[in-house]
């Protein structure tokens, strides 16, 4: 699988570094603001929060999962001091 993804310098997660990781992370937030759009518009109902909330849920963990497996690199906390990775070579 090529890489999409690489571990962020500081901090926790990864960041894209191709056109499909750009493109999901765009797509992922395109369906944040629809989810949102068509769920809370108006005065919402505590049934229309819980499945926006639920919708959110899913998109979160989608994202997450694709993120970190076309990761180059592991995911865990970093200062910046010390790069385990060349950044920018995919």
């Amino acid at each position: 699988m090529t890489t999409w993804f690489v571990p962020k310098r500081y901090g926790y997660g990864a960041t894209p570094v191709s056109w499909q990781g750009w493109t999901l992370t765009a797509l992922f937030l395109v369906l944040v603001v629809l989810a949102a759009a068509l769920l809370l518009r108006g005065d919402p109902s505590p049934t229309m929060l819980v499945a926006f909330f639920a919708v959110e849920a899913v998109l979160v963990v989608a994202m997450s999962i694709i993120s970190y497996r076309t990761t180059a690199g592991e995911w865990r906390w970093r200062w910046g001091d010390t790069p385990d990775f060349d950044r920018w070579d995919t």
